[in-house]
């Protein structure tokens, strides 16, 4: 996690909604793409219902499993969104970032090329209902996601029959460090998840989706 996004989760629902509303009341002062910001604020909207949520005793395992993958996601659309639309804007002074609560970027670094390359995925399935993804370069000697690269997106669905197109899986989570872990229902036991993966950079440059496969769910 950057260093100026607060670590605990209460902290960074606050940090996130002011980040979200401030860029809302500059849009255009800022020249702010208003369908990112858009975006931003229905999955803001998500977490903090959900955060809410999981502060009670009605909370159960799934909805853990989804705050923390709509947390994962928005954290790095949030860190994208900063540096591709605020950091460089040469439209915004420093007080406006300062506003923000985001830090004063050095504009002398050199950019980040797009990824090049496909992860590899291994699915491990050690526990019950649970599929833990863990990920690499592939013909990489390690596990780990590659230099220059912030993290590993993961798109799937629960299907019968196997997708033809990444497109059709509807379901997507994020993943800075391995596993990714997903967390299904009793009833999903037994059932195909068919997923893809591709590499994204910090400033949200996204490689190849890698072919789709399958796990089973224990």
């Amino acid at each position: 996690m950057k260093h100026y996004i607060p670590g605990k989760e209460a902290d960074f629902v606050e940090w996130s909604e002011n980040l979200i509303t401030v860029s809302e009341a500059n849009k255009t002062l800022w020249n702010l793409p208003d369908n990112q910001l858009t975006e931003l604020r229905a999955l803001h909207n998500q977490v903090k219902g959900l955060h809410s949520l999981c502060n009670t005793p009605s909370c159960t395992k799934l909805d853990v499993q989804t705050k923390n993958e709509k947390k994962a996601l928005l954290l790095h659309r949030e860190e994208v969104f900063v540096r591709n639309n605020l950091q460089n804007n040469d439209v915004m002074t420093d007080d406006g970032r300062r506003s923000l609560r985001i830090p004063i970027h050095d504009k002398s670094a050199s950019p980040i090329p797009e990824p090049d390359t496909i992860p590899e995925i291994k699915v491990f399935t050690l526990y019950l209902r649970t599929l833990l993804f863990r990920f690499k370069d592939a013909h990489a000697a390690r596990w780990g996601k590659p230099e220059h690269i912030h993290g590993l997106e993961l798109v799937w669905v629960i299907a019968d029959t196997p997708p033809a197109r990444v497109k059709d899986l509807l379901h997507s989570a994020f993943a800075t460090r391995n596993p990714l872990e997903l967390v299904f229902e009793e009833e999903d036991r037994g059932k195909k998840v068919y997923f893809a993966a591709r590499w994204e950079t910090n400033s949200g440059k996204k490689g190849k989706w890698s072919e789709i496969q399958f796990a089973i769910i224990s």
